[in-house]
């Protein structure tokens, strides 16, 4: 669980800065100094100097305003419990609260079936929209307005993947509300997310490498002005989709640029999150998987598996793509060690994206259903397929 650093936030207010003067002063984005509130990020050290000298405090002093601390959850209930009845009335901690609860639901992602949080994550939709139209013009309505655009695409993310990636029409929905939402914020971050998921859409549910090209440039673009994370993450997309395309050429200048991009992300940047050090050999892999470069994909994709522990719903993807580069290199038996893998992942997170590859790779392996581990393999797919 993040903490807030109420402190942090308690000195940036005695000091008469807001959230977005000390963004300005130290050139970075609002988001990151909420970020950085909310201890979901902490500055980087060469930053801290200067964050020092903004708040008026020595090198201890600030080491101290970023210790976060636990706040009282009965005290955020009832804070909310009174913004529920005088919704003009919600000030920035309560805002903060519902923040917090929202990012502990969606860190709860990567290890848990998305059919379990649809019902926690529609609820807190809920009362974030009711809550942004009844609040006073001002900063408390610009933050519930930041936090109904995550919560939106939150919802689409969890929708989609609980619907094993088939019900496009439900989780586009949600991400053009969010990209509403980012429009009238003018948060370029914001809204280039939204694109991307939506990119995500056509590129892996409904197949469609033009329409998913399109959108990853798109998102590209429009992070390009503010974040090199989210800039890059979009190209790694456009760079699968080329690969769709069999445009090896185009591929490869693009998974360059993105590499670049990526680079050049720190922890100042308002989509840091999004992406994690495993992202560019998760993308890379996907590609040369597309692009039949198969013994490349694997040695991409099985030092990413290797990597890749915390989030386990996209280890599920990697593994069932390593798979399917080894069953394609005829190494069955290291195909299905790693479908193996990927099955266990499955069994409890039932991620979509990783449940379609694996089923894709297990009917690749058809021709060797007579072996006995790979008849073994089908059988915990069909227990996956039959369980709850």
């Amino acid at each position: 669980m993040a903490y807030r650093r109420n402190g942090l936030a308690a000195r940036r207010r005695t000091v008469g800065l807001t959230q977005e003067a000390l963004a300005e002063h130290l050139q970075v984005d609002r988001s990151t100094i909420t970020r950085w509130e909310s201890g979901r990020t902490a500055p980087q050290p060469w930053m801290r100097p200067r964050l020092a000298r903004l708040l008026r405090v020595n090198a201890d002093g600030l080491d101290d305003l970023l210790t976060a601390r636990a706040t009282s959850d009965a005290q955020g209930q009832d804070a909310l419990d009174y913004a529920m009845l005088h919704p003009d009335r919600i000030d920035l901690p309560t805002v903060a609260t519902l923040r917090t609860r929202f990012d502990d639901c969606a860190a709860r992602y990567d290890h848990v079936p998305s059919a379990g949080l649809i019902a926690e994550a529609a609820a807190q939709l809920n009362r974030i929209d009711q809550l942004a139209a009844g609040a006073a013009r001002g900063r408390v309505q610009r933050e519930l307005h930041a936090l109904h655009a995550d919560a939106c695409t939150l919802m689409g993310q969890l929708v989609w993947d609980a619907s094993q990636r088939r019900d496009h029409t439900t989780a586009k929905t949600y991400y053009e509300q969010s990209a509403v939402l980012a429009r009238h914020l003018r948060d370029t971050t914001l809204e280039a997310h939204a694109l991307l998921r939506t990119c995500y859409v056509a590129l892996y549910g409904a197949h469609d490498a033009v329409a998913g090209l399109a959108l990853a440039e798109q998102a590209a673009e429009i992070a390009g002005r503010t974040s090199p994370a989210l800039s890059g993450l979009a190209l790694l997309h456009v760079a699968e989709a080329h690969a769709m395309l069999g445009s090896a050429s185009d591929c490869e200048r693009v998974l360059a640029d993105a590499e670049r991009r990526l680079t050049h992300a720190d922890g100042s940047d308002a989509a840091a999150d999004l992406v994690s050090p495993t992202q560019f050999g998760r993308l890379a892999g996907s590609c040369y998987l597309s692009l039949g470069d198969h013994r490349r994909a694997e040695t991409l994709l099985t030092s990413t598996a290797e990597e890749l522990r915390d989030r386990r719903k996209s280890r599920a993807i990697v593994l069932g793509n390593l798979t399917l580069a080894r069953i394609r290199l005829r190494d069955v038996d290291a195909g299905v060690a790693s479908l193996t893998e990927a099955i266990a992942e499955l069994e409890t997170t039932r991620g979509g994206g990783g449940m379609n590859i694996v089923f894709g790779a297990a009917r690749e392996l058809r021709p060797w259903r007579q072996e006995p581990l790979v008849a073994e393999v089908h059988d915990r797919l069909l227990g996956l397929m039959t369980a709850a």
